[in-house]
C-alpha cells in the first residue's frame, strides 16, 4: 500500500520588475567600481606626497648638488667635488657652532622632558581647576617667539635685568649673560624650556589618559605606592610617546635658530663677539646670505642633517630602554 501526497511547489517570489532605465551593472560598471576602489586611496593621499616631493625631496637633492660646487650667489659656479665637506671638517668656526648647538640642546632638552613628565603626571590627577591648568600650560606655545625672546633678553640684562637683581639678593655679582658661552647657553635654554615644556606635557598627558585604570587599581591592591606605580606602570606605558617627544625635541634642538638670533639682537648671525652662542643653523645662514657662499652653506646643511640623524638614533636607543627589558 502506498500513499501518494502531492506537495505544492514553493511559490516563486516576484522579482523586481525591470524597467527601461534600470539595468544590472555590466562589465564596464564593475571595472569602474574596481578601479575606483583601488585608485581612490592613492588619489586621496597623493597631495601630501606631491607636496613632500616638491618641498622636501627636491630641496634635499638640490642642496646636495649645490654643495659640490663653489656656488656664489650671483657669480660663477665651479665644481669642487667634496672640497666643501673637507674644508668644513677642518673649519674651527663650524665645530664651534656644533659645540654650541649640542650644549644648548643638552641643557634645554633634558630638563624640559623631565619637567614635562612631572607636569603631565600632576595634571593627570584629580585636582580642582584641572581644565584651567591644562589650558594654561599651552599659553607659552601661542606666544610669539619674538616676544618671548625680547622679554627674556630684558630679564637677562646686565644692569637692570631681573635675574641679576635676584642673584644680587644672595650676594652674586652681576653676570654678563651674553659674554660667556655657559651663561648664554643657560639664557637661551630657558627660553626654549618656557616655550616647549607645556606642549610636551600635553602630549604626555594625552598618552597617560589612555593607560587602563585597572592596572593602577591592581597595583594599589598589591600595595604598590604611587611612586612605584609611576615608574613601573606609567613610564613603561609611555615609551612610544616618549620616543616621539624625544624625536621632535632632538630635531628642534639641533636646528635651533630664532631664540639665539633674537637674543643676539643683531642680524649678523655671528652669535656674539666670538661666536659663543652661534648655532649650526646660524652658521649656515651666515655663510649663505652674508658671505654669499651657497656651496659651503649647503655642505654645512648636509652635515647638520647627518648630525640630526646621529642624535636621533642615539636618543632612540636610549629611550626605547626606558622602563623596559630591551
Amino acid at each position: 500500500m502506498t500513499l501518494n501526497v502531492d506537495t505544492p511547489a514553493p511559490a516563486r517570489r516576484p522579482g523586481p520588475r525591470r524597467t527601461a532605465g534600470h539595468r544590472s551593472p555590466g562589465r564596464g560598471g564593475r571595472g569602474f567600481a574596481r578601479f575606483d576602489l583601488r585608485a581612490t586611496p592613492y588619489f586621496l593621499v597623493s597631495p601630501y606626497f606631491l607636496l613632500f616631493a616638491i618641498f622636501g625631496v627636491f630641496p634635499l637633492g638640490y642642496t646636495l648638488w649645490v654643495s659640490l660646487y663653489d656656488w656664489e650667489l650671483a657669480g660663477d659656479k665651479t665644481f669642487l667635488g667634496l672640497d666643501n665637506y673637507i674644508n668644513l671638517i677642518t673649519d674651527g668656526a663650524f665645530w664651534n657652532a656644533v659645540v654650541n648647538t649640542l650644549g644648548m640642546f643638552v641643557i634645554s632638552t633634558i630638563p624640559q622632558l623631565v619637567l614635562a613628565l612631572i607636569i603631565a603626571n600632576a595634571l593627570n590627577k584629580r585636582i580642582r581647576g584641572r581644565l584651567f591648568f591644562r589650558l594654561g600650560v599651552l599659553l607659552p606655545l601661542v606666544t610669539s617667539v619674538v616676544a618671548v625672546a625680547v622679554v627674556f633678553t630684558q630679564l637677562y640684562g646686565r644692569d637692570y635685568g631681573m635675574i641679576n637683581w635676584f642673584l644680587g639678593l644672595f650676594g652674586v655679582d652681576a653676570i654678563e649673560w651674553q659674554n660667556q658661552s655657559w651663561s648664554a647657553w643657560i639664557a637661551i635654554s630657558t627660553m626654549i624650556d618656557w616655550r616647549w615644556t607645556g606642549y610636551n606635557a600635553i602630549i604626555l598627558l594625552a598618552a597617560m589618559q589612555t593607560i587602563p585604570k585597572d592596572l593602577y587599581e591592581a597595583a594599589a591592591l598589591d600595595g604598590a605606592s604611587p611612586r612605584r606605580q609611576f615608574w613601573q606602570i606609567t613610564v613603561p606605558m609611555l615609551r612610544p610617546t616618549l620616543v616621539f617627544v624625544v624625536f621632535i625635541s632632538t630635531i628642534g634642538g639641533l636646528t635651533l635658530f630664532t631664540e639665539p638670533v633674537m637674543f643676539e639682537g643683531n642680524p649678523t648671525m655671528a652669535g656674539g663677539a666670538t661666536g659663543q652662542y652661534q648655532t649650526v643653523a646660524m652658521f649656515i645662514v651666515k655663510e649663505a646670505f652674508r658671505d654669499f657662499d651657497m656651496g659651503y652653506a649647503s655642505a654645512a646643511a648636509w652635515l647638520l642633517f647627518a648630525l640630526i640623524l646621529i642624535g636621533t638614533l642615539i636618543n632612540y636607543s636610549f629611550t626605547r630602554r626606558i622602563g623596559g627589558k630591551k
